[in-house]
């Protein structure tokens, strides 16, 4: 890995949206306890889908630079 910062970036973006998708899953299957946790590109909350495209977009931009740096 020659990038070691864009690959630990992209592990805790893709964590965050993933701990996202579970614990909205578990809230509506009724396992967990109702919280404000949007479920990431579907619930429209003006901040949280701002924050997720701009993750996505932070994604993107480290599987491009992976090609530039080779």
């Amino acid at each position: 890995c020659r990038d070691p910062f864009g690959t630990i970036l992209s592990v805790g973006i893709s964590a965050m949206i993933f701990w996202q998708v579970v614990i909205n899953i578990g809230m509506v299957m009724g396992l967990m306890p109702v919280v404000g946790v949007p479920l990431p590109f579907i619930s429209y909350g003006g901040s949280s889908i701002v924050v997720t495209i701009f993750s996505v977009g932070i994604l993107i931009n480290v599987s491009m630079r992976r090609f530039m740096i080779e």
